[in-house]
């Protein structure tokens, strides 16, 4: 429904860089397991036997979908691709000598982690929000040589995909450990960590329509089978007691608790469904959805496209449009047009801060509003994302929308600030 107005309209979700909706097969998957819902492992009963082989299927069914080495590589459950990343990063033992090398793309789940045990060697990128394999090279060859390469699969800022084929290579050819983070390309492009020489990859289900809180980290089984885990607890031992552990095996030491068997079950449901509906429909299906968005926000007049405007891309695009705050005009799609959109700087401040152009008295300044929590002037753009339940008739709502708010810059003063800093309707 328009809140303006009272009419009713069609939701338009246009934030699946964020979440996606849960897939009917997902959801059919997951309440077809329900009545047999247990706890996993050691349990003598039908349910707990049940639930802890449906567990481990799930586990092996990882593999192939972003396309492991079984004999190599080992899935491990996480709540997402963050926690994947903090428990890599806890595992590879790096000392604060040691060089990770990562780039202005990444999200917080790709920066954070590795700047809490190593030091940062940062890819910048040009004024199109990109690099090329021979910036990575080049830094690649700068000394220390680094023990580990962090890079994005695909920004969930503007869609851009590194050449991770070249750029895996390289890194590879020097004895650099590669990580992906793949939370945004795992449900728009098939994976082939063997032929990409990837070493290790986290994602998330929640980017891939499978709810209920579950992601994976899919790493090497020698790494995995030595040292301490980062969580620990019930299920990651063999034996304890007040003065001694005995670690369990990989997995298990790096999955300490009850562990989300839910999730588990919707992540494998999830990405059986991408691999058996087939990558070329889907791929052809973002082409036409990234081509629609291009084409819709090249007539609004007023707006500012972020990232490469060519080249394959997922269908994500980052703008903001001319006098108008980047909440406010987040709110004014969702109130007025029923689409729901993201805005602000999508856990990724740096390198919005060099699309944005923020000098770094402006960054300074980002960070003291940050901190006396004015969020109303912190700065951002509106993102609007698709994926393969978006249609163009969704694309073409966005581009009109964005027309009559570009036209009708007074209706702004119709919201107003809530208390947490977002803009409301008035009435």
């Amino acid at each position: 429904m328009s809140v303006l107005s009272g009419e009713l309209r069609r939701y338009v979700d246009l934030d699946a860089a964020a979440t996606s909706s849960a897939s009917v097969t997902v959801a059919r998957a997951v309440q077809d397991f329900l009545p047999w819902y247990s706890s996993v492992h050691r349990g003598a009963g039908a349910k707990s036997r049940y639930a802890s082989a449906r567990y481990e299927q799930a586990r092996e069914s990882l593999l192939p979908f972003v396309g492991a080495d079984p004999g190599t590589h080992l899935a491990l459950f996480t709540r997402n691709t963050t926690e994947a990343l903090n428990t890599l990063a806890f595992r590879l033992d790096l000392r604060p000598e040691d060089v990770v090398l990562t780039t202005a793309v990444e999200h917080h789940a790709n920066l954070l982690p590795w700047r809490r045990y190593a030091r940062l060697r940062v890819i910048e990128v040009d004024t199109r929000g990109t690099f090329t394999p021979q910036d990575v090279i080049a830094a690649l060859d700068q000394h220390p040589t680094p023990r580990v390469l962090a890079i994005s699969g695909a920004s969930n800022v503007t869609g851009w995909l590194p050449e991770l084929a070249r750029i895996a290579g390289a890194a590879q050819a020097r004895g650099v450990f590669v990580v992906v983070d793949a939370a945004q390309l795992a449900g728009h492009r098939p994976i082939d960590m063997t032929g990409l020489g990837v070493d290790a990859l986290a994602l998330s289900g929640h980017k891939m329509y499978a709810p209920f809180g579950s992601g994976a980290l899919v790493a090497p089984r020698h790494l995995l089978a030595r040292g301490e885990p980062l969580l620990v607890g019930g299920g990651a031992v063999k034996a304890v007691s007040f003065d001694d552990v005995v670690w369990a095996d990989a997995p298990d030491r790096d999955e300490a608790g009850s562990p989300n068997v839910l999730g588990a079950v919707a992540l494998a449901a999830a990405a059986h469904e991408l691999t058996s509906n087939g990558w070329p429909g889907l791929l052809a299906h973002e082409r036409s959805l990234t081509q629609a968005l291009d084409a819709e926000l090249a007539t609004v007049p007023g707006l500012h496209r972020y990232g490469p405007a060519a080249g394959d891309r997922l269908p994500v695009a980052t703008f903001n449009l001319h006098g108008l705050p980047h909440a406010l005009l987040a709110a004014r799609l969702a109130a007025e047009h029923a689409i729901g959109v993201r805005s602000g700087c999508f856990c990724a401040h740096p390198y919005m801060a060099r699309l944005l152009s923020l000098s770094q008295e402006q960054v300074q300044q980002f960070h003291r509003d940050a901190q006396l929590d004015q969020r109303h002037q912190l700065p951002g753009a509106v993102r609007a994302s698709a994926n393969r339940t978006t249609s163009l008739c969704d694309v073409a709502a966005l581009g009109s929308a964005l027309r009559a708010i570009a036209a009708t810059p007074e209706q702004g003063t119709r919201y107003r600030l809530d208390e947490h800093g977002d803009y409301v309707p008035r009435h």
